[in-house]
């Protein structure tokens, strides 16, 4: 059995909170249990507080676990009647609907978005998505991993 060097972790300590020391970058794998869970991927609330959005879950892939990513992969999930807040920020988003179906605003264009549907959200673009229908829209989205707070619109 291979011995962990200083500062390593193995496996089965992934997703179990924030290191405490700075960790060196390694290859990590999630494997997909079923309807959009990852073995080690817990659910997190979509923003610390607010109500400018509702039921909408967050499951962050890569991006706060070991990886040295620039970017941040996250599944999210909207249930019906839930919806993003309307923001817009400096960086920018690529959003992949995965489940379902919703509806994507990005400025003064709405637009329903369907399973392996794909867009681009540009810097300072207000946007929100939305979930008007019964059954939940479940997408991923990639952002820069280093990137300014979202400024509200509502």
């Amino acid at each position: 059995m291979n011995k962990l060097k200083k500062n390593e972790i193995s496996f089965c300590e992934v997703g179990k909170g924030k290191p405490k020391k700075a960790m060196p970058n390694r290859t990590a794998f999630y494997k997909h249990k079923a309807d959009f869970c990852w073995q080690g991927i817990k659910d997190e609330p979509y923003k610390k507080k607010g109500d400018e959005w509702s039921n909408i879950i967050r499951r962050v892939l890569i991006g706060s676990h070991s990886e040295s990513a620039k970017f941040h992969l996250r599944y999210f999930e909207i249930s019906s009647g839930g919806n993003s807040s309307l923001e817009k920020h400096k960086h920018e988003h690529v959003v992949i609907c995965v489940k379902g179906r919703g509806v994507v605003i990005t400025g003064k264009n709405k637009r329903k978005m369907e399973f392996m549907d794909v867009i681009y959200i540009s810097p300072d673009t207000p946007h929100q998505l939305q979930n008007p229908f019964k059954k939940p829209f479940g997408f991923f989205c990639i952002v820069n991993s280093k990137r300014d707070k979202p400024k509200l619109l509502k």
